[in-house]
């Protein structure tokens, strides 16, 4: 895939630590059909960390856990405006102490910002990396560990939309499409399907 990169839509690093905060457990067509009319009332942390709860809600309530993705939201950009200074934090274990920000997401934000070398591990990145081969790690944590071992530092960062694309686009959850994949010669998984 010649082209991979994050399938939201964002303007800068603040507006990317909420559009991958929202795609948690819901889809990123999902998140870019809400964060057009979120971005346009609160562009920043400063003006997000302003909202209530309520005001946010109203903005995001077609998307999976509103209810608690609005408080981490309104958390997140207070935090980010208070301790932060407003910057959007490069490193992981940083972003992690934000509201609602958890490893996959710290992973996301680092990897595509500032182009560490870091992998996120969501549903995709884990189906993928099991059919592959690449992992046999029954937790998250344990398949990044996996894919760190393998994939070369440089390459981390693309390697996670690599993954995540062929797993949303050819290698599905239900109807893996094994016939049109460009990896059966390697994949393992590929006579089972």
């Amino acid at each position: 895939m010649p082209v991979a990169e994050t399938e939201l839509h964002y303007g800068d690093p603040f507006q990317l630590l909420v559009a991958t905060v929202l795609s948690a457990q819901c889809t990123d067509k999902r998140v870019n059909l809400t964060t057009p009319a979120l971005f346009a009332r609160f562009p920043d942390a400063a003006s997000m960390a302003k909202a209530s709860v309520a005001e946010v809600y109203e903005l995001i309530k077609s998307v999976s856990y509103p209810n608690n993705k609005a408080k981490h939201l309104v958390g997140m950009a207070q935090m980010v405006l208070h301790v932060f200074g407003g910057a959007i934090p490069d490193d992981p274990d940083q972003l992690q102490k934000l509201p609602g920000v958890g490893r996959k997401t710290a992973n996301v934000v680092t990897s595509v910002i500032y182009k560490r070398a870091v992998i996120a591990v969501d549903t995709h990145v884990f189906r993928v990396s099991h059919r592959l081969g690449l992992s046999q790690g029954k937790t998250p944590e344990k398949v990044e560990r996996d894919l760190n071992l393998i994939i070369p530092p440089h390459l981390l960062p693309v390697a996670h939309h690599w993954l995540i694309l062929h797993g949303r686009y050819t290698c599905t959850a239900r109807n893996p499409k094994c016939n049109k994949c460009g990896l059966t010669e390697w994949c393992p998984s590929a006579n089972l399907n």
